[in-house]
């Protein structure tokens, strides 16, 4: 069992690559600290280098450029056994002769545990994930969640110094999933282990996670708590990646008027507030200059259902279709504005936006609203909460 100083068990990447012999970079110039006993879940779109930045701190990736350390140590070099790492996958590799308790204590037996302490680190482990009633089945016995918490209890039991798990929950159905997500976060609060998750699924990132790496292309786009990756966005890409539905991207420009800044877009302008203005004025140095504006659907609201918001925070529009789901109501509308087209997280396709002048807008309604499709209404938008973005750069105007 290992009792190390405070940062040991933290996983630092160093201007890590991961270049194939073809060629292609699977990861390019990471830099990325897992602090001790954090959850970091990574996520991304398939094929973004997450499972690759997984391998390599298991050993079965080598490292092609850069230093990746376990705390004070570079495991560049060091053999997947010698990492002291534990790793759970998607279909969860469970021993089928074996029952649960022999799968869970397998590698203790192989470190030579006395059995007095492998019987109650065991039952201890299988207490926490409620398997104590499943200790001398086969994993064919089980259910798929039980076969999850096997696994997970199997990795986790030995203490290693990082937990590593790659999507774990993909072959669960969706009610299961959202079980197994709260359970595999209250195990690792309970035993306080480094771990490294990996998704592409944003929902599980932001439940789960203490902080969120999102990934693109092979390039860390931006780490932060799920909730100031949703509020502050670096770019783009993370923007419209995060959140479901997606945030709605809308070129635009800012114009100067009697005072005050306006966003045009399309044949319709919205008012710029103040505070808005305050909290990032550099805004002001991209007047005249088309620009992205980000709108969430939850920031536009069926006017007719807070008639005192501001006559000049809303748009006219025509609803297309509807969703009605209990809670609420997504609308779908268009606005004679160009869209945002991206071919990656920093470039936006220029070529396609000048053949398309309307921009399709999804909003979420309060369930309260009376709006039908071809109806035509007002919609108030809450521009306090509005994004904007370099067309250039794809990132994120600041303060």
């Amino acid at each position: 069992m290992n009792e190390v100083a405070n940062g040991m068990n933290e996983v630092v990447f160093e201007n890590i690559t991961k270049e194939y012999d073809n060629g292609f970079k699977a990861v390019s110039d990471l830099n990325l600290k897992i602090k001790e006993g954090e959850f970091l879940v990574m996520v991304g779109p398939s094929g973004c280098g997450k499972s690759t930045t997984l391998r390599m701190i298991a050993g079965l990736e080598d490292v092609t450029k850069g230093t990746l350390r376990i705390g004070n140590k570079i495991i560049n070099d060091l053999a997947p056994k010698d990492r002291d790492i534990a790793m759970v996958f998607q279909n969860y590799a469970l021993y089928p002769h074996m029952n649960v308790f022999n799968n869970m204590a397998y590698s203790l037996k192989l470190a030579k545990w006395p059995k007095s302490e492998i019987k109650n680190r065991v039952h201890d482990i299988a207490r926490i994930l409620e398997l104590e009633n499943q200790l001398d089945k086969r994993p064919g016995q089980l259910s798929g969640g039980q076969r999850q918490r096997v696994a997970m209890g199997r990795a986790i039991v030995r203490r290693p110094r990082v937990f590593l798990l790659d999507e774990p929950l993909s072959n669960l159905d969706a009610k299961l999933r959202v079980q197994m997500r709260a359970e595999i976060t209250d195990l690792q609060r309970e035993v306080g282990v480094t771990t490294f998750y990996v998704t592409h699924d944003q929902i599980e990132a932001m439940t789960m996670a203490d902080r969120v790496a999102v990934i693109h292309n092979g390039v860390l786009q931006q780490v932060d708590s799920p909730l100031k990756l949703f509020n502050e966005p670096a770019n783009t890409f993370v923007a419209t990646f995060i959140g479901s539905p997606s945030m709605n991207l809308i070129e635009t420009t800012i114009e100067r008027q009697d005072s005050k800044l306006w966003i045009k877009l399309g044949s319709q302008t919205l008012a710029v507030p103040d505070s808005v203005l305050k909290n990032k004025p550099t805004l002001e140095k991209h007047i005249s200059a088309p620009i992205a504006i980000g709108l969430r659907p939850k920031d536009f609201e069926d006017a007719a259902l807070i008639t005192d918001h501001p006559a000049d925070q809303r748009l006219r529009i025509k609803i297309d279709k509807t969703e009605a789901i209990g809670y609420e109501v997504i609308a779908h509308f268009e606005i004679d504005a160009k869209p945002i087209i991206m071919h990656d997280a920093l470039q936006i396709a220029e070529e396609d936006r000048q053949e398309q002048h309307s921009t399709r807008i999804n909003a979420r309604f309060h369930p309260e609203t009376k709006v039908r499709p071809k109806d035509t209404i007002e919609v108030a938008v809450s521009m306090e909460n509005a994004h904007f973005f370099d067309l250039t750069t794809g990132l994120a105007i600041r303060n």
